[in-house]
């Protein structure tokens, strides 16, 4: 597991005593790779286009990836008074890139180098072979090399404050150096290099590694190709997570991830589709809309973008995409679908439609013009990996495509006398309307009378309140009481099941300045939740930011703001269903049939849409003609329902 070499935009320094630039080289084609010489030192390779190469051993360095996510980050080459400064890479390869580098170096390091003498006095034939692939071995060295360091720094420590730290270390029941390391980590993290934890993590991959399935692969490949996709799949496939791997492959300057809600946006750190073609409601003219897409921040981002990436693509109006289209070539003065951009979108048509009003009739973006135009590629994912259980597959699966057998209806009214209490962690009730939700999470939390805290969220502009808080997945005022019934808004640790919808209770609070609430969650662990950033695109480039507490109160939420969560244990009402598909959206949250309970289940609250179902009945025998699956489409018998 590695990556030897990176494509991205360099600035090559070449810095004097003090710090400052003597010669400076920028290019947007710069190949970065590592590799190895004669001796087994770790080399650096640059390559400008047209220009020599540059090749440095390295023995110290420094690196800053604190915007890695965003396919930045600055290699500082002390010994060589250089430094290179890289933009718009791939962030996932990025990121390998830097940890192989570091992790090598640090292996290195343990071993020792070879002396300036002994190099002067060979005869090796000069060499440079491309760095070899990450091993477990590696990673564990590493690692036994931070940890001594950072009990070698313990070592330098002065008794008195050695003192105040032990009685410390009492109180956790962990050793010194431990906790030594531990606010090394701490450090070097907050300035922006890398540390113990990311080779922990970065182990824990490699030793559980969570690989791509042969069908994500393909839609991987097809976007790295150029094609406009669209792939679709139940809930559970791992679209989101196939999304997240499509976004971190893709040169974050031109790639734009959007999405039809503000939840679903802030899930992969986008933007709502509106906000990015920066036409408003959406609802004017078609003239109107290129003339709000004229103004000149807005034409710039549309010129920019390479990559358009559309999650939520079911609640997306298929009037509202047909004058995108318009405005993409209008704007970048292209006749090509789109104006030439590439679009990677992504949804379940069986999910939540594009919401109408009064009489309105639906508008699906398959049956834009717009579609047929632009997507030419269309992928179904079938692996189900959100539940285990096969039968609950298969009732979420008959409920999807708007069946109820009378299995799927026993099954779910059996669950009606679940009791999925556990450790004083409730149920949380999924509900149509969020006005009900409100009142709910309201009413339980006055009922409440333990010791209570209110934490403010730091926000980066109040100019942009109104559009953080639509995109926020927390509150600006999050106020928590002991016995709170509350859930993650956010990935905090995978491993540890700390994940975006893990369910807890209040248990109190810490002691000190920050008082950050002690959560104990349903998989046991007892943990202080600390504040975490999200951060958000809005037109015209802007970047928002929202720091607070990942938490929410979970005595409620409604079936919109559950799409792409997975709940440990959930209690459904569908008396008030109103929607194709609301009612497989809530029920497919649930992790398992255990903790599911479905209060009043009627047959009449499973609905799918009837030209969704011939859309994606099409779709599949293409799929399986292109496959060889079948040889001809009047082989096969059409449902029932048609």
């Amino acid at each position: 597991m590695a990556l030897s070499s990176i494509s991205c935009t360099g600035i090559y320094e070449e810095l004097n005593t003090k710090g400052e630039t003597l010669r400076k080289m920028q290019h947007k084609n710069v190949t970065l790779s590592l590799g190895r010489n004669e001796f087994k030192d770790v080399i650096l390779c640059i390559n400008f286009p047209s220009k020599r190469e540059m090749k440095y051993t390295l023995r110290e360095m420094q690196i800053h990836k604190k915007f890695a996510k965003d396919g930045k980050a600055t290699i500082k080459l002390p010994n060589e008074s250089a430094q290179v400064m890289i933009s718009n890479c791939a962030p996932d390869q990025l990121i390998m890139f830097l940890k192989t580098m570091t992790t090598k170096l640090e292996c290195l390091r343990k071993k020792g180098f070879v002396s300036d003498r002994l190099k002067w006095k060979s005869d090796l034939p000069r060499t440079f072979d491309e760095i070899s692939p990450l091993t477990l071995r590696d990673l564990k060295e590493a690692n036994e090399v931070k940890v001594k360091a950072a009990e070698r720094l313990e070592d330098f420590t002065p008794k008195g404050k050695r003192k105040r730290m032990a009685s410390d270390e009492k109180e956790n029941m962990q050793p010194t150096g431990a906790k030594m390391a531990r606010k090394l980590i701490t450090t070097t993290d907050e300035k922006g290099a890398i540390g113990l934890r990311d080779s922990s993590r970065l182990l824990a991959a490699i030793e559980n590694p969570v690989k791509l399935n042969k069908e994500q692969n393909a839609v991987l490949e097809a976007v790295r190709s150029g094609r406009n996709i669209f792939f679709t799949g139940s809930a559970g496939t791992g679209k989101s997570f196939l999304l997240r791997r499509i976004i971190g492959a893709l040169a974050p300057q031109h790639t734009f991830p959007t999405a039809s809600t503000g939840v679903a946006a802030c899930h992969i750190g986008g933007t709502t589709l509106h906000q990015f073609a920066g036409v408003g409601s959406g609802q004017g003219s078609l003239e109107q809309c290129i003339e709000l897409a004229s103004r000149t921040q807005i034409a710039q981002q549309w010129r920019k973008c390479h990559h358009l990436i559309i999650d939520e693509i079911s609640m997306v109006d298929g009037d509202f995409f047909d004058k995108l289209e318009t405005v993409g070539r209008v704007i970048r003065k292209s006749d090509k679908p789109f104006g030439g951009i590439q679009l990677i979108i992504c949804g379940d048509f069986l999910q939540l439609p594009p919401v109408t009003k009064g009489e309105e009739r639906r508008k699906f973006c398959f049956q834009s013009k717009a579609w047929r135009k632009c997507i030419d590629m269309n992928m179904e994912l079938t692996d189900v990996r959100r539940q285990s259980d096969k039968t609950f597959i298969s009732v979420l699966q008959n409920i999807r495509m708007g069946r109820c057998p009378e299995f799927v209806y026993t099954t779910l009214r059996g669950t009606a006398q679940n009791n999925i209490q556990q450790n004083g962690i409730l149920a949380t009730q999924l509900c149509t309307h969020k006005e009900d939700v409100n009142q709910i999470n309201n009413f339980q939390l006055k009922k409440l009378t333990g010791p209570s805290k209110s934490y403010e969220a730091t926000d980066s502009d109040e100019v942009y309140l109104k559009q953080i808080n639509f995109l926020s997945p927390v509150p600006a005022t999050l106020t928590l009481t002991v016995g709170a019934q509350v859930m993650l808004a956010k990935n905090v640790d995978i491993t540890k099941g700390l994940v975006n919808g893990a369910r807890g209770v209040v248990i109190g609070f810490e002691t000190g300045s920050e008082c950050n609430p002690i959560v104990k969650f349903l998989c046991g662990l007892e943990t202080a939740v600390k504040p975490t950033r999200w951060t958000f695109k809005v037109s015209g480039g802007v970047l928002l930011t929202r720091k607070q507490i990942p938490l929410k109160l979970a005595w409620a939420i409604s079936i919109h703001k559950s799409q792409g969560m997975t709940l440990d244990c959930v209690e459904i009402s569908l008396s008030k269903v109103f929607e194709s598909g609301q009612s497989y959206v809530a029920l497919s949250r649930a992790k398992s049939l255990e903790g599911l309970r479905v209060l009043d289940f009627d047959r009449k609250c499973v609905r799918a849409d009837p030209e969704v179902l011939k859309f994606y009945h099409k779709m599949g025998l293409k799929q399986k003609m292109l496959s060889g699956t079948i040889e001809l489409e009047s082989d096969i018998k059409r449902p029932k329902h048609w």
